[in-house]
């Protein structure tokens, strides 16, 4: 059954996280990251959809010191006070160390260990394969700061990437740059679709690129141990 669980992060403040046991024999462990949104229904979803896959996950609700439960909406005021949240109040380094924290717990229960990120987590998921010693795998859904601040640095483990060719929000052009650069570890798929196409729940939802996403990314996992 799933639950949430407080773990202690490297600051020491406790941090909720959402836990599902896998299904069945255990593929690995996977620490999957959360959008601005929060620990959404939708993410919630996506860590039992996983842990039906074989995998046990752990989702850590991030910006729990600004806001403690935060879900927030897709538009709007939500969307707003969302974007403000990642860009202006929760540093991304704090958010690294505790996505890092994560990590570090999954792994010594054994296994591979894998990462999934979604936007902000995407983001944070390409950055944790650049600097993270522990993960075998990475899969990272449109994240800004890949084919941005983040471009230069190949990263450790076998990382994929998935975008939108529509994206108003992460333009093709830095990706396309990105896809150049020729990281050794790194595969990059552009899908006909716009930002969130992952999600169900956002006007941009496109459900044959996101179950050929999830299809890749589950042929990484199974492809590296899981």
């Amino acid at each position: 059954m799933p639950e949430w669980l407080k773990l202690t992060m490297s600051d020491g403040h406790e941090l909720p996280c959402y836990h599902v046991e896998p299904q069945g024999e255990r593929r690995g462990g996977l620490v999957l990251v959360q959008e601005i949104f929060g620990v959404t229904e939708h993410i919630r979803e996506l860590c039992e959809e996983y842990a039906a896959d074989g995998y046990e996950v752990i989702s850590p609700a991030l910006f729990d010191r600004i806001e403690p439960g935060l879900e927030l909406g897709y538009t709007g005021a939500e969307w707003e006070r969302a974007v403000r949240i990642a860009r202006d109040e929760q540093p991304l380094d704090t958010s690294l160390a505790d996505v890092q924290s994560c990590i570090e717990w999954i792994h010594v229960r054994g296994g591979p260990t894998f990462i999934v990120g979604y936007c902000y987590g995407g983001s944070l998921a390409w950055r944790s394969a650049q600097t993270s010693d522990l993960l075998d795998a990475a899969s990272c859904y449109y994240g800004g700061h890949v084919a941005g601040r983040w471009a230069d640095e190949a990263p450790k483990c076998a990382t994929i990437t998935h975008f939108g060719r529509y994206d108003s929000m992460v333009p093709i052009e830095p990706v396309e740059q990105l896809i150049a650069k020729q990281h050794p570890t790194a595969q990059h798929f552009i899908y006909e679709a716009g930002h969130g196409f992952n999600s169900d729940r956002r006007k941009d939802y496109h459900p044959e690129s996101a179950e050929l996403a999830k299809q890749r990314t589950l042929m990484l996992f199974r492809a590296l141990g899981g």
